[in-house]
Formats: structure tokens, sequence, C-alpha cells
């Protein structure tokens, strides 16, 4: 039954994105970038009603729907802004804490070895804040890196699951007596 009630939604959903494609005066194959010419003369019904087919064929062979894809890609292209903004936050106010660590430990160094504190911790609070603005900087450069490198992962797993799909889709039609390109 359940099996029955997915067929049907996934028709049902396949209709509509017939009818979308039709209503804006495009064929579902050329919503996806893909070029479809019948060799055996079918007519633009028949088309149709074989990509419909191919359509259902390819999503559930491939395991991915390419206008599930496109809203993942909005979604991961979202998320990759966000990890930016939040890599260019790591590492603020480094300084000033590497400023108040270098003033203890100047300061602490200071009254021991000439009974100065102020004066060690002066030279510790600038060589603190130098050394804190460098680590934050690394530390962001890092955040960055990272954040970049996993935004490509979940393109290239995308652009991965598309290509299947799309081969998939091809080989249906092709099997449909038309020749495909994409």
């Amino acid at each position: 039954m359940k099996r029955l009630i997915s067929i049907a939604c996934a028709g049902a959903v396949s209709v509509g994105l017939i009818a979308t494609a039709h209503a804006q005066g495009q064929s579902l194959s050329s919503t996806m970038d893909v070029y479809v010419f019948p060799t055996e003369g079918q007519d633009s019904s028949q088309q149709s009603k074989d990509e419909a087919e191919c359509y259902e064929w390819a999503v559930g062979n491939a395991g991915a729907d390419p206008f599930d894809l496109a809203k993942q890609e909005e979604a991961d292209q979202q998320q990759a802004q966000a990890e930016q903004q939040a890599a260019q936050q790591a590492g603020q106010g480094a300084g000033a804490r590497g400023a108040v660590r270098g003033a203890a430990a100047g300061a602490l160094i200071g009254e021991i070895a000439n009974d100065d504190a102020s004066e060690g911790a002066a030279w510790g609070a600038a060589a603190g804040a130098v050394r804190g603005r460098r680590m934050g900087r690394e530390a962001q450069a890092q955040a960055q890196q990272q954040s970049a490198a996993q935004a490509e992962q979940r393109e290239q797993a995308t652009e991965e699951q598309l290509s299947n799909f799309k081969k998939a889709f091809s080989v249906c039609l092709e099997a449909k007596n038309y020749m495909v390109k994409y």
C-alpha cells in the first residue's frame, strides 16, 4: 500500500513538473539542461510522456531528483555564507585577550626580576597583543579555509548526484529512441 501511495505521489509530482514546464514553454528535459531529439519522429506529446516516464525511472535509479537538488544547492549556499560569516568572527578579540595574558605574565616577571610589576605588565601587554592578533588572524584564516572546503565538498556531492540523474535519464530516453546530450 505504501509503495502504491509513493508511486501515485511520484506520478503527481511528475505531472506537476511537466505542466509547469509546458506553461513556461519548455519540455521537462530542457528545464534540466538536457537536450533531447526524437530520432523516430515522435511528436511532442509522446516526447513529454516518455520524458515523464524516464524522469521517474531516473529518480528511482539514481536516488536523486534534480529539482530537490536545486533546492538543496540553494540551502548549501546559504549555509556556506553563514559559515563564512562565522569564520570572519573567529579570532576577534584575540589581541585584547593576548594583551591581558601578556600583562599578567609581564607583571609577574617584572615583580620577580626588578620589583617593578607595572613596567613588566606594559611590556607583557604589548607582546601579548601582538601575539594575540597574529593568532587571531591565523584562526580566522583556518576557519575560512575549513568553511570553503566544506562548501566545495557539498557542491561536488550535489554535482555528482545531478550527473548520475542525467546519465540515468539519458539512458532511459536513448532506449526509447531519442538522441540525448547534456
